[in-house]
């Protein structure tokens, strides 16, 4: 083998590695937020004491967590409506109408969720009890540990 042939071997061995050992890791940090976790992107949301909530009463809570967006974290506020009819089993649910996303509020005389855009209403459960959303509220699983109430995901329907 020629000098040149070895040298030329060399330089494109070594510029090949170089390649390899800064490519890797790049290509790895792009694809990461692709494979993130989906969901709310949090392990579990505190809401507060299981006692803050009245049996047969919507309860809202309220909760900031940090959102991750690609490599964007930013605060964001999530409202849950929180219900129990035995004091022991829990549901909750967003309040965000389906429709165009307004802020829905218990109206406790009516029993029902309402929706001030375009006037839509909930029922106690969160299924669509008249108005133009497509569907019901959406649900969130919850667990009770030590007292406290945790949003641990979203129920898919």
């Amino acid at each position: 083998m020629s000098r040149r042939k070895f040298l030329s071997r060399a330089t494109t061995s070594i510029v090949g590695g170089i390649a390899a050992l800064m490519g890797i890791p790049t290509i790895a940090y792009l694809v990461s937020p692709a494979k993130a976790r989906g969901g709310l992107g949090v392990d579990a949301i505190p809401l507060g004491p299981v006692s803050k909530v009245p049996i047969g009463e919507p309860t809202l809570f309220k909760a900031t967590i940090e959102r991750k967006t690609g490599w964007v974290t930013q605060a964001e506020e999530l409202s849950f409506y929180v219900t129990t009819e035995d004091g022991r089993n829990f549901t909750a649910m967003s309040n965000v109408c389906t429709h165009l996303g307004c802020r829905v509020r218990w109206i406790g005389d009516d029993e029902q969720f309402f929706c001030p855009c375009h006037n839509a209403a909930f029922a106690r459960n969160g299924t669509v009890a008249s108005g133009p959303p497509p569907r019901a509220l959406d649900q969130f699983e919850l667990s009770v540990e030590d007292g406290q109430l945790f949003v641990v995901g979203k129920v898919e329907a």
